[in-house]
């Protein structure tokens, strides 16, 4: 093996906030719409073979697997955050 390092820069300290932005909110503005899209195909779908019982059902479950998913990412964006936070401060235990 070699012995020497290959050493590489981290954009977060070098570009510009803007094209971070840009950089980094682009897949979470797809998958937003790609959710999005799902959602409305699997109404038609249950809709169409359930009738109106299956797409008020769900209806009232969408809000609650919403809540769940904002619950679950603010812990797991929180957790990374605090995680890179803590590497940068050298504080590796």
């Amino acid at each position: 093996m070699s012995d020497h390092v290959i050493q590489q820069t981290n954009p977060l300290q070098t570009e510009s906030i803007w094209k971070l932005i840009r950089l980094y909110s682009l897949p979470a503005i797809i998958s937003g719409l790609i959710n999005s899209l799902y959602n409305i195909v699997d109404q038609i779908f249950i809709g169409q073979s359930m009738g109106t019982v299956g797409n008020a059902a769900t209806n009232i479950a969408f809000p609650l697997v919403t809540i769940l998913t904002t619950l679950s990412m603010m812990i797991g964006v929180g957790g990374a955050s605090n995680f890179s936070l803590l590497l940068g401060r050298n504080e590796k235990d």
